[in-house]
């Protein structure tokens, strides 16, 4: 037991301890998620969440100790970002022909979005910070988290409130999608797609790309959309009243 405790603390201090781990945990669950069926549940995001922070908190590792390997893949969000567009850009044809309902559509999701949330916390008597924390939670935490700076925000809560959305959207998208009767033919997946992304930003998007190609690409699009629209519109609006 001793030379386990002594190998963990050193393989803990390793600067691609959390490289690995993050890695192996989400292999794990994706492997798991596969074998569920890719049902909402076993989302390998959520499960990765878990086991790392449970085994960061068991253990009594640091997070700066853990990020210090784990933002190589940090780093790798921008090009997975910028590789959304890959799949919009094969649809291109189609974009030209919506791009004023899905822009009416983008800017009515973000709205509900945000207004419904900052609604909700001021009905339960939330201090004005945590409000403005919430008005962006349908943005993609990096985002989120500045748009909360600008606007009065804590940061740190917006993109605590992000994440959770994202993962709410994902766990719970097809089950909604059910009762609200919105189809799995290729107009009913675009819907689909575009609905996660706009509400749940980049974890409802990968979560779309799992359920079909049409919904994966309209979902990066959605995405995209609240993000330029978030950064614009939110500051303007909470300046305004």
């Amino acid at each position: 037991m001793a030379n386990f405790v002594e190998l963990w603390l050193y393989l803990s201090q390793a600067p691609l301890f959390g490289l690995t781990a993050t890695l192996a945990v989400y292999v794990l669950a994706q492997a798991f998620s596969a074998r569920m069926g890719h049902a909402a549940w076993a989302n390998p995001v959520l499960w990765s969440v878990v086991v790392l922070a449970g085994a960061l908190l068991a253990t009594g590792t640091a997070y700066p100790t853990f990020f210090a390997g784990a933002q190589f893949i940090h780093f790798l969000l921008g090009p997975a970002v910028v590789a959304l567009g890959w799949p919009l850009w094969l649809r291109r044809a189609e974009l030209r022909q919506r791009w004023g309902r899905l822009l009416l559509a983008a800017l009515a999701g973000g709205t509900a979005a945000a207004s419904s949330a900052v609604g909700l916390g001021w009905a339960m008597g939330l201090p004005l910070d945590m409000l403005m924390s919430l008005a962006p939670k349908s943005v993609t935490a990096p985002v989120a988290m500045g748009v909360a700076a600008q606007i009065g925000g804590v940061p740190a809560l917006a993109a605590l409130f992000a994440v959770l959305t994202g993962m709410v959207g994902a766990l719970s998208g097809r089950t909604l999608f059910g009762w609200l009767r919105v189809g799995t033919d290729a107009p009913g997946m675009v819907a689909r797609g575009f609905a996660l992304g706009t509400a749940s930003h980049g974890i409802g998007a990968a979560q779309a790309l799992q359920d079909d190609a049409d919904a994966g690409a309209y979902a990066g699009l959605a995405l995209g959309l609240q993000v330029v629209l978030a950064a614009l519109l939110v500051p303007l609006v909470v300046k305004l009243f």
